[in-house]
């Protein structure tokens, strides 16, 4: 994070990347003093609600983050900023998507957590799109001419008011990671009444395991154990807010649904009252460490590795036929995980797996046969990204 004072005294002269979050309401004219280097832009966390007309003065601008601010529509300077190919305007108040927003080289859009009721038919005219974020907004369709996007691989649509499952997701042949829960068109939610209940009360949280967009996963014990589980168990608090993904309340339902599975992480009860959601899970053992790790901007949809991982092929091969099982599992429940990716993955040293977090996934037994093939079909391209991946690692 950098500061007023470093931009302002020329100290910041020649970096790439400047991180500000200074309760601006204005664009800092000090910004353009490195122009002549400037390649990413973060001004997350302020309180503007519209940029400077000449911005694509900041000629080696690629990406420009601007989430947590006051954007009531996307500013139309983006589309003249003739290198800027990743956008993030997550909650803000966004309103409308202007056809002149969007730069024809966009390769990233971030638009979560806004309030969109409709997206420009032009966003069929960028050819370069990979990844697309439009959880929790009010979109009631999408353009027809998304079909153009032939490079597309990600898309979040959850928490929106969409009335009918988007046909020409289907028609994208590179789409491998999909979210559309919490849609009008979507099953209701599951009560799973029949799955374990303890109270908040019951559990002492200890130290902070780790967190996604969805909550924070804590180690904990009981102050009072009615149901007689381990000492020490895991449990995940998901946050109240539509996240990346969805709605937790979504990802609680679909983590129930799928049932038990050897390569996942058992859920052991729920804890539900109005001031918390949460789920009690196993404890993983300490000798579990992640598989992958998130993508970079440069990957920008696909998991980036440790320099130097490797594995033997029968290594390889072993986490491969897990990961074959879960998804067969995941399509006999009628669930779409739509985060397959080797950074939500843990490993051993014997090569056994546990993959978790359903914060995108996406229930589909109520949708028409030929679209449920089609759902089925996109889980089954990040299947294919991932063997292509564990295949990378092989020595």
């Amino acid at each position: 994070m950098h500061t007023l004072e470093q931009l302002n005294s020329g100290e910041l002269k020649g970096i790439t990347r400047l991180q500000l979050s200074a309760h601006l309401t204005d664009f800092p004219e000090a910004i353009y003093d490195l122009a002549d280097s400037l390649e990413i832009l973060d001004l997350s966390g302020n309180q503007l609600s519209e940029l400077p007309e000449d911005l694509h003065r900041l000629t080696r601008l690629r990406v420009l983050f601007c989430s947590n601010n006051l954007f009531t529509r996307l500013p139309d300077v983006l589309g003249q900023c003739e290198k800027l190919e990743m956008i993030g305007f997550k909650h803000n108040k966004i309103v409308e998507v202007p056809a002149r927003s969007l730069p024809k080289i966009t390769r990233w859009l971030i638009l979560t957590d806004n309030c969109i009721e409709a997206l420009p038919e032009c966003i069929g005219e960028l050819p370069r799109l990979q990844k697309l974020a439009l959880a929790g907004n009010r979109l009631t369709s999408l353009p027809d001419s998304l079909a153009n996007c032939q490079n597309l691989e990600l898309i979040r649509l959850s928490a929106n008011q969409l009335t009918s499952f988007p046909e020409v997701l289907l028609t994208l042949p590179r789409l491998a990671w999909l979210a559309f829960s919490g849609n009008p068109f979507c099953a209701a939610r599951d009560t799973h009444d029949e799955f374990k209940t303890v109270a908040y009360e019951d559990v002492v949280l200890h130290n902070l395991l780790g967190q996604g967009a969805s909550g924070m996963i804590w180690q904990a014990s009981w102050r009072h154990n009615p149901l007689h589980f381990a000492d020490t168990v895991a449990v995940k608090v998901f946050k109240g807010e539509v996240t990346s993904d969805g709605y937790p309340e979504d990802e609680l339902d679909a983590c129930l649904s799928v049932g038990a599975h050897d390569n996942l992480v058992r859920p052991l009860a729920k804890i539900r009252e109005a001031a918390c959601s949460a789920l009690v899970m196993d404890l993983i053992p300490s000798d579990y460490v992640n598989l992958g790790q998130p993508p970079s901007l440069a990957s920008c949809t696909r998991d980036t590795f440790t320099q130097g991982q490797a594995f033997s092929r029968a290594a390889v091969d072993y986490i491969i036929e897990q990961m074959q099982s879960l998804v067969l599992h995941f399509k006999q429940q009628k669930v779409s995980h739509g985060d397959l990716y080797a950074h939500n993955v843990l490993i051993n040293a014997e090569g056994h797996i546990l993959f978790g977090d359903f914060g995108a996934a996406s229930k589909y037994a109520n949708l028409p046969e030929h679209q449920q093939k089609g759902i089925e079909r996109i889980e089954q391209r990040s299947l294919d990204f991932f063997i292509e991946d564990m295949l990378s690692l092989v020595v």
